[in-house]
C-alpha cells in the first residue's frame, strides 16, 4: 500500500482542489469523508476512484477492500483534506454521478429554485429521497451539489436517485406536456393550503430562494400556489422544514 507523508506531494495538490467547485468541475469528481458515507457509495456502486486513509486507520476493519486503490497518508496530510469538526481520517474521490438523459416520471419530483444554503439542499435532497421521490432537479443559482456541506447534509441521498441540473423552465414544460401538476410554493393571493390538494402519485413541488422565494416567471407557469397555514407567531417556515412537510402530505 502506497504511503503519502508530504503535503507538497502532487496528488495531496489534486485532493485538495477537489475542495473547490472549480476543482471538481475540472476533475469529474469529488471528496467524500467518513466510514458513513463511503459504505453508502460503496453498497450503491458509485465510482471509487481513490481510498485515502490517515494511518490512525491503517487497522481498521471497516475500511472497503480497494486495495489497489488505496493510499495510506500521514495524520497532518488527513487534518488537511477533512472539513469535519471530528474527522475521520477516511476519505473517498468519488467519480460524480451520471443521470439519465431522459428522466422517468413515474413518482413525484422536487425542483429548487436558488436554493443557496449547502445545509438547507442537503436535506432537502435527503428528505426527497426519504419521501420516496423520483428524482431532483437543481435550477439556476442553486448552490453546488458536490459543495463539502451539501455532502454531509445529503448522508448519501445522492447515491439514491436522480439529481438533475438544468433550467427549471423546461422542466416545467416536460411536465405540463405530460399533464403532471407542477406545485409553487408562494403566499399570494392566489394560493390554497397544502391539505385541499389531494395526494397523488406524480407531480413536481417547488422550493424557491431562502430570502426571495421563487422566481416570478416560475410562479406564472405553476399548476397551483400552495402555502402552509402557520398557527403560531413565527413569521415563516425553513425551506427545508417546509420541503419536508410538502413533499410527505403530497405524496400518494
Amino acid at each position: 500500500m502506497e504511503k503519502i507523508v508530504s503535503a507538497k506531494n502532487e496528488r495531496v495538490k489534486q485532493w485538495k482542489k477537489l475542495q473547490t467547485k472549480k476543482g471538481r468541475e475540472k476533475a469529474a469528481a469529488y471528496l467524500i469523508e467518513g466510514f458513513h458515507l463511503i459504505d453508502e457509495a460503496s453498497k450503491n456502486n458509485a465510482v471509487i476512484l481513490e481510498l485515502i486513509i490517515s494511518e490512525d486507520n491503517r487497522d481498521s476493519e471497516k475500511i472497503p477492500d480497494l486495495d489497489e486503490k488505496t493510499v495510506l497518508v500521514s495524520r497532518d496530510i488527513s487534518k488537511q483534506l477533512s472539513e469535519t469538526e471530528t474527522p475521520q481520517g477516511i476519505f473517498a474521490v468519488v467519480e460524480k454521478e451520471s443521470v439519465p438523459e431522459t428522466p422517468i416520471l413515474d413518482k413525484p419530483y422536487l425542483f429548487l429554485d436558488n436554493v443557496q444554503d449547502p445545509g438547507n439542499l442537503g436535506t432537502m435532497i435527503r428528505t426527497a429521497d426519504a419521501a420516496g421521490f423520483g428524482g431532483v432537479v437543481l435550477g439556476k443559482g442553486t448552490v453546488d451539489l458536490y459543495n463539502s456541506k451539501v455532502i454531509r447534509s445529503m448522508q448519501g441521498s445522492h447515491f439514491h436517485l436522480p439529481i438533475f441540473q438544468g433550467d427549471l423552465m423546461d422542466w416545467f414544460d416536460l411536465f405540463h406536456k405530460g399533464n403532471i401538476p407542477v406545485y409553487g410554493t408562494e403566499l399570494n393571493e392566489a394560493a390554497v393550503s397544502y391539505r385541499e390538494v389531494q395526494p397523488q402519485p406524480v407531480f413536481a413541488v417547488v422550493m424557491g430562494n431562502e430570502g426571495n422565494g421563487m422566481n416570478k416567471e416560475l410562479l406564472e407557469k405553476t399548476t397551483k400556489n400552495l402555502y402552509i397555514p402557520i398557527k403560531g407567531q413565527a413569521e415563516s417556515l425553513n425551506v427545508a422544514v417546509a420541503a419536508g412537510i410538502l413533499m410527505f402530505a403530497l405524496t400518494k
